[in-house]
């Protein structure tokens, strides 16, 4: 009884952070996809520099007064840990590309081709972090990079250049959450955001400069601070989900922004995915949640 108190506590306290994780990363996918949607609408007007530039000076003011309420600040030599920088430079560089991509496409396929990433992460876990990966999982990664496939379509009439960038993007975006498993303990999780934040305004601002400044009406104003409340909760959610909980238990509930990214690009745009995209989204899935599935199985056999 001794031996099997310890060891029964120890699995169910992973299992409430992995809750924990789970419903934060469903609240992230729901910030994320609102982000999107506000983002799509300001670029009829507003260039993706000063998109960017605007929605990430909102965001650092927001983050540095609350990094000040909390003390964060006392302790600022640790958001210069190489796994922050790392993550930083990651979010610039998936921010352009993927940005990119989401205004020269339907909010569906963008957000679909996203939806690669908890196989990538997978996959760049077991190569880069050593984490025990069967052979039943690299088959549901390769069916899923089919499913990616699909959506895409290179070389057929419905194919797209940018969703070649999305695709980068999500390399990048791999390269992120991997980083953020990195993070030491004593990294505040504000403060990485704020971090990433500073990393992605510096783009937009030397994109700005490049481009020149276009002047705002309200109603633009208005998208770009929702969107920068709505992205900030996504970027302090999904560190919390990613830093929280197993890789391979959290990362298959970013599915849930699929179906918001569906609805919305209907309801905004009047987009409806054609019967290919939609095949190529049930493998994407189905793929990534076998994956979840057996990971639970083996932990529980464990």
């Amino acid at each position: 009884m001794a031996e099997w108190l310890p060891g029964s506590f120890k699995v169910f306290m992973e299992r409430q952070k992995n809750s924990q994780a789970i419903a934060a990363m469903l609240v992230a996918m729901a910030g994320f996809i609102l982000n999107d949607t506000l983002v799509k609408m300001a670029s009829d007007a507003v260039p993706l520099g000063q998109i960017i530039l605007v929605r990430g000076l909102i965001c650092i003011a927001v983050l540095s007064i609350a990094g000040y309420v909390t003390g964060m600040f006392q302790n600022a030599r640790v958001l210069m840990h190489p796994a922050v920088l790392v993550r930083a430079f990651a979010e610039t560089a998936a921010t352009l590309l993927y940005l990119t991509a989401l205004f020269q496409l339907p909010i569906a396929n963008a957000t679909a081709i996203l939806q690669v990433l908890p196989l990538v992460v997978t996959a760049a876990a077991a190569v880069f972090l050593k984490s025990p990966v069967g052979w039943r999982r690299w088959s549901a990664i390769m069916i899923g990079f089919t499913g990616v496939l699909i959506i895409i379509r290179p070389g057929l009439e419905g194919f797209n250049v940018f969703s070649l960038i999305a695709l980068a993007g999500v390399g990048c975006m791999a390269l992120r959450d991997l980083a953020t498993r990195q993070l030491p303990a004593d990294v505040p999780t504000l403060g990485v955001a704020l971090i990433s934040f500073v990393a992605v305004t510096l783009l937009g601002a030397a994109l700005t400069f490049a481009s020149g400044w276009v002047p705002l009406s309200f109603t633009e104003i208005g998208y770009l601070s929702g969107a920068a409340g709505f992205v900030l909760a996504g970027y302090v959610f999904i560190i919390l989900a990613m830093r929280l909980g197993e890789i391979a238990v959290v990362a298959p509930f970013r599915y849930s922004i699929v179906v918001w990214a569906i609805a919305l690009g209907y309801l905004v745009w009047g987009d409806i995915p054609d019967v290919l995209t939609l095949v190529g989204i049930a493998i994407v899935i189905f793929s990534g949640t076998y994956s979840f599935i057996r990971e639970r199985r083996l932990g529980a056999a464990e």
